[in-house]
């Protein structure tokens, strides 16, 4: 039986990283500035106060600069509205992360719009989500152009292959299917609900897992020899001895014996999306200095 290829997103990730810091240090040559991540995070929660403090730590490694907020709680919504509005007139600041998600009395969808596009390194704003749906440079979401750079990697060019998308959110799941689109991919969006996923799932030759549901997607629904991405990061608690591990939306252990290749969980999309987030700001960067995005990003 052949076992599918893992797919080492550590190890691109580290490699975009560096790219990144190269095109830090040319842009710091030609501005005499560094480009300055501004990454707000409002209450405690612990997985997010992980997240925020790897993002300083790398943002630095980069050469970059970074601007932490961390922010109570019970902060009114006014009040980060009022400190993102700063951020937008900071010359320093080339990109703005809103930690999410936020406490239940902040709308999230406020938050985003107070953001200024050109520093929506996020890329959730409507004005880069509408740019990307029409074929326009954006500030991309950072999972999604993640896993297109581990896509193209492993396959190369990606014009007609079939993708399947399951997931439908704004931060992966849409996005995602445009990304594939430009990529000249026939798509299929489907979801929790779609009618006879496992058939839809079969007939891919690209299937990016994104539904937020541990090991949804089984190995026999997988079309053998398809390249599959999985973004979902799942905490379960094992009925044996209790403890809890980390798996994603596809059922790797049965698809091993189906796929092309696979990303693991953990260890695939997840050190992506903070290089991307890097990658995100020097772009915006260099556009608010006037300069052409690098090439190698």
């Amino acid at each position: 039986m052949t076992i599918g290829k893992i797919i080492d997103g550590k190890a691109f990730a580290a490699g975009l990283r560096g790219r990144v810091a190269e095109g830090v240090a040319r842009f710091v040559k030609q501005t005499g500035r560094k480009p300055g991540l501004a990454v707000v995070l409002v209450g405690e929660d612990p997985a997010s106060a992980v997240y925020v403090r790897n993002k300083g730590k790398m943002t630095v490694e980069a050469g970059m600069e970074s601007l932490e907020f961390k922010l109570p709680a019970s902060i009114g919504e006014e009040e980060l509205l009022d400190l993102v509005e700063e951020l937008n007139a900071d010359e320093r600041v080339d990109g703005i992360l809103v930690q999410l998600p936020l406490p239940d009395h902040i709308d999230e969808a406020s938050v985003i719009a107070a953001i200024d596009p050109a520093k929506d390194v996020d890329g959730f704003h409507v004005v880069n989500s509408g740019r990307l749906a029409t074929g326009q440079e954006a500030l991309v979401p950072c999972t999604p152009l993640g896993c297109i750079m581990l896509l193209k990697d492993e396959l190369g060019d990606l014009t007609g292959m079939e993708a399947v998308v399951v997931g439908r959110s704004n931060i992966v799941g849409k996005p995602m299917a445009q990304l594939l689109l430009a990529e000249n991919c026939t798509v299929t969006i489907a979801h929790s609900r779609t009618r006879d996923l496992a058939s839809v799932v079969h007939r891919a030759d690209i299937v990016v897992a994104a539904v937020g549901r541990a090991e949804m997607v089984k190995g026999e629904w997988i079309k053998p020899g398809a390249t599959v991405i999985d973004v979902g990061i799942n905490r379960v608690t094992d009925t044996e001895d209790g403890k809890a591990r980390i798996v994603g939306d596809v059922a790797t252990a049965e698809a091993l014996a189906h796929v092309r290749a696979i990303t693991p969980v953990p260890g695939g999309v997840g050190p992506m999306t903070i290089a991307v987030l890097l990658r995100n700001t020097l772009v915006a960067a260099h556009a608010r200095a006037g300069l052409a995005k690098p090439e190698e990003l």
